[in-house]
């Protein structure tokens, strides 16, 4: 049984619910898979979605805007994906091409000392994610989202 089943916390319902109060066009959750998965990360929520494709990746310690929060542990913003990553290397954030964001923020989702989800939210327009609505965000959505803890590593 995994965290999220143990939890009984309403994740879908709770990733709409930002969506509406932030308005941004596209909110996600990522969680870790169980170790006979070898520990992917998959999509497994999501908000203002255009289709169904962000079920169907899989992306491993390091890939992915998933994948890069989960390795390291800490937030990731990117506020011109065509300024950031370029579509040369857009294949490498299935994510972001399958829901056409422009413009996002991803944070680590805590259980204990791991990282074992990811929250992305996002928009289809560039620079409409700025720090200061990344700030906002993060100081809005408080320390807990059902059974994770929102912290970042402290830095040194």
């Amino acid at each position: 049984m995994t965290v999220i089943e143990q939890s009984g916390y309403d994740y879908q319902l709770e990733i709409d619910r930002l969506r509406d109060r932030f308005q941004f066009d596209f909110v996600s959750l990522a969680l870790v898979q169980p170790a006979e998965d070898r520990f992917v990360l998959t999509w497994q929520y999501a908000s203002g979605n255009h289709n169904e494709r962000f079920k169907r990746i899989v992306l491993h310690s390091g890939k992915g805007v998933a994948g890069i929060v989960f390795k390291t542990g800490k937030s990731m913003l990117i506020q011109n994906v065509n300024a950031d990553i370029g579509a040369r290397d857009l294949f490498n954030f299935p994510i972001i091409a399958a829901e056409k964001l422009k413009s996002l923020g991803a944070l680590p989702l805590w259980v204990e000392a791991r990282v074992m989800g990811v929250l992305l939210a996002g928009f289809r327009e560039e620079n409409r994610m700025n720090p200061a609505v990344f700030n906002d965000f993060r100081e809005q959505l408080g320390v807990t989202l059902g059974a994770f803890r929102i912290r970042e590593v402290s830095q040194t």
